[in-house]
């Protein structure tokens, strides 16, 4: 397909249905029934957890084949499922947990239907090659809001070897249907409530001010900064208030509808090598680094395209999260500041990075895919000194 290069000519792809709502879950067996016989079900650590809805699958007559994924992906990870989920002929992939498990069932069906190695499809460590078949059917059940795994075309996995996070990316990974429903995340605990809340935040920050935002993008960060602006501080004070917990399951949904269609960032640029460098939830990563790479943005906007649009779009963005309709380009600091603060969200330091670490951190981000819809081009000195201060 030919690069879209006008910003009134775009795409916009997303799962084959969503649906949304208090007891959506609830519909997993009938929906399951309708798509195949035998499903691959990707959870968490936890699987007991979901008993009540790998009991549906079985009220259904749909066998199931179980598998945890107990932390990030990686590249080995996913081959041995997709390995055990051909093995068992399984013709039906449901994934239910964070983006961890969302995003390695998205590889597993894809795996199934087109077969050959990983590296074969890899971006940056691998050959990229396009994947030439539609997956097998995928069901999405978020059990987190952050990611917005359920409704985007990639999987992040990590490289052990290469010590990176890459992507694994086609039109064809968007799941057949995702279930999203509040009540999946009524369980998480703050930090966790913290970390994810943080990702979608920054997805759709990210999103809205980006080089590849487009009219349909626009308005779902719109949606999602007003949803995670009001529900984010409340879900992690109260994790039982059913409006927060919904409010954040909007915000998620609409970063990953934005995230899919427009491009991301320099803090997702610099996320991927750092993850792939040390053991950090990435949502935490995010935050951390969403105040200072907002605030180099900033400093480079007005100094190098200070008629640029996402100067406004930052003012916009400071209004939609903070309420407040007065609020310019540099009331979003101190308000993602102030958050990052009261949701104490760490330094990068806690997760054993040093100064010289950005030796490596910052040529990577540069050669990232996020980092070309930043909206403006950061030096690397600029990157090194995000670095250093959310050290």
């Amino acid at each position: 397909m030919e690069v879209l290069d006008s910003p009134m000519q775009f795409e916009f792809a997303t799962a084959g249905r969503i649906v949304f709502g208090a007891g959506v879950a609830s519909t997993l067996g009938r929906e399951a029934a309708a798509l195949g016989r035998r499903a691959f079900v990707l959870t968490g650590g936890r699987p007991q957890a979901h008993a009540p809805l790998l009991r549906l699958l079985e009220n259904h007559h749909v066998a199931h084949t179980p598998f945890r994924v107990t932390r990030e992906p990686t590249t080995d990870l996913v081959l041995e499922a997709a390995e055990r989920a051909a093995a068992h002929t399984c013709d039906l992939v449901v994934g239910i947990g964070g983006g961890s498990v969302i995003d390695a069932g998205k590889v597993v069906a894809a795996l199934l239907t087109n077969g050959g190695d990983i590296m074969d499809y890899l971006e940056v460590v691998g050959r990229g090659q396009p994947l030439g078949r539609a997956s097998a059917p995928y069901i999405a059940l978020p059990t987190t809001a952050g990611t917005g795994a359920e409704v985007t075309r990639n999987a992040v996995l990590e490289s052990p070897r290469h010590r990176v996070k890459v992507s694994m990316r086609s039109p064809y990974m968007l799941p057949r249907l995702a279930l999203v429903d509040p009540e999946l995340t009524y369980s998480m605990p703050p930090a966790l409530t913290a970390a994810t809340g943080l990702d979608a935040l920054t997805q759709l920050l990210e999103a809205f001010v980006s080089r590849g935002a487009n009219p349909l993008t626009d308005g779902v960060c719109r949606e999602g900064l007003a949803h995670a602006g009001r529900g984010l501080q409340r879900a992690c004070d109260d994790g039982a208030d059913r409006d927060a917990r919904a409010d954040m399951c909007v915000a998620s949904l609409c970063g990953g509808l934005a995230l899919a269609n427009a491009k991301l960032g320099a803090v997702h640029g610099i996320a991927g090598p750092f993850g792939g460098r040390f053991k950090a939830p990435h949502g935490a990563v995010c935050g951390r680094l969403l105040p200072f790479v907002t605030a180099a943005n900033l400093a480079a906007l007005r100094a190098r395209a200070p008629e640029a649009p996402a100067i406004e779009r930052y003012a916009e963005a400071a209004r939609l999260v903070s309420g407040t309709p007065s609020a310019t380009a540099a009331d979003i600091l101190p308000w993602l500041q102030g958050l990052c603060a009261r949701l104490k969200v760490p330094g990068l330091a806690s997760f054993g990075f040093g100064e010289k670490d950005a030796e490596e951190i910052v040529p990577a981000a540069l050669r990232s895919s996020s980092m070309r819809g930043n909206p403006v081009d950061l030096t690397a000195e600029e990157l090194r000194a995000v670095l250093n201060r959310a050290t």
